[in-house]
């Protein structure tokens, strides 16, 4: 090898790990702006019992919830709410349903991710079950409820009167690839924390 095909196979060599060390950097690095610069509260899954076990009712208060669907345009789903509004009072535990369809002619696994809004308020919206982040595998045709149990928490500042849980689902392509060869079938709807 000569001295120019060493020299390009170094730069090459080190532009491919500085690019590995980059990528895996992003997730952190994202992490850390939506939580410390923009204050968005990025979601770990379903709270736990005993994160929102002891809150108060508080029954003098009502906070509208507003619940949203989309579905990512690559994702041959129809996906809704059951309900487009519901009161609650802070502190209490609360179920609302929405409901996947599958409109293609094939087995197709998705994902969804839900972002609570306004963003400061993200952290007082508290699930203790979803289907978020579990890969849904839904047949060709199939219809499925999928719910969500929640409590506000009533630390909720009081300016704060309206709350837009929303979701959008993803397809996940490598999982129904997997599907496709008849490999091990993705979990359904998380039933518990």
């Amino acid at each position: 090898m000569n001295t120019r095909s060493l020299k390009t196979f170094k730069t090459i060599a080190l532009v491919s790990a500085a690019s590995f060390v980059f990528a895996f950097s992003l997730v952190p690095l994202y992490r850390i702006a939506c939580e410390k610069v923009f204050g968005i509260k990025l979601e770990q899954g379903p709270a736990g019992e005993a994160q929102v076990a002891g809150l108060q009712v508080d029954e003098s208060r009502t906070v509208t919830i507003e619940f949203d669907a989309t579905v990512n345009s690559k994702l041959p789903w129809e996906f809704k709410p059951t309900q487009l509004t519901m009161q609650v009072h802070p502190g209490k535990m609360y179920e609302m349903n929405y409901i996947a369809r599958n409109i293609s002619d094939h087995a197709i696994v998705g994902n969804a991710a839900p972002s609570v809004a306004p963003s400061t308020a993200s952290t007082f919206f508290n699930k203790t079950e979803c289907f978020c982040f579990t890969e849904q595998l839904l047949a060709a045709g199939e219809e499925r409820l999928m719910p969500v149990r929640f409590i506000v928490d009533p630390a909720l500042p009081g300016n704060v009167q309206t709350l837009t849980l929303s979701y959008t689902f993803f397809s996940n392509d490598a999982a129904t690839a997997r599907v496709g060869e008849g490999a091990h079938a993705p979990a359904t709807a998380r039933t518990a924390p």
